[in-house]
């Protein structure tokens, strides 16, 4: 059996915890945060990044990024300084993946998940329960993904992007890399790169910097 540890204690990490499958065992969360270490109210240890030297055959899921830092989340994975061998790819039982579609490592599928044939989803991506990624859509690296949320096929997502919960976007689109998307938005065109984008139809407000 694989050791786990999750990266960062968060709500993500948390959430995947019920993602997990008998192959691992769970040792605990790795945080930068000194006053999140130790036990938490969930009984899960939370540990110092000593813990992946000490455990050096460990797998670990690093998922941190929210919608005001996920545009940091190639900066903060990239300085675990680990190898690709030591990513771990997981996904919940109840999730439904083609047998055709190419998941990459460093990925978080939770329950009720839907992607189809041909779909790719690049490394270090993350996304949230009950969302239908449709045939050949491809999901840029260290993007997040959000609940409820439906991607019609062909669509191309960009590197490092935030697609809110709820969201539907529309076939044949390109969502440009670093851009953000909020909650409920309708995507019926393709937006450049770096756009922040919300509505039905979806209209950009700005964008990232």
């Amino acid at each position: 059996m694989k050791k786990l540890f999750i990266f960062p204690y968060n709500g993500n990490g948390l959430e995947a915890l019920d993602c997990i499958r008998e192959e691992y065992e769970f040792i605990g969360f790795i945080d930068d945060v000194q006053e999140k270490q130790g036990i938490q109210e969930q009984g899960v240890a939370v540990f110092s990044r000593e813990m992946l030297q000490k455990y050096k055959e460990a797998r670990v899921l690093a998922v941190p990024g929210s919608p005001s830092t996920y545009l940091h989340r190639a900066r903060i994975i990239q300085d675990l300084g680990l190898p690709e061998d030591r990513f771990a790819t997981i996904i919940h039982p109840c999730a439904r993946i083609s047998s055709f579609a190419k998941i990459g490592y460093n990925v978080l599928i939770m329950a009720g998940v839907v992607i189809t044939s041909n779909a790719y989803i690049e490394n270090h991506v993350c996304i949230l329960p009950n969302t239908v990624i449709h045939h050949d859509v491809h999901v840029g690296a260290y993007s997040l993904v959000g609940s409820n949320t439906t991607i019609a096929g062909f669509v191309n997502i960009g590197k490092n992007c935030y697609i809110g919960s709820g969201s539907k976007l529309k076939d044949h689109i390109e969502i440009g890399e670093h851009s953000l998307i909020g909650i409920g938005t309708n995507v019926i065109r393709s937006l450049p790169q770096k756009s922040k984008a919300v509505g039905n139809p979806a209209r950009i407000i700005g964008d990232v910097p």
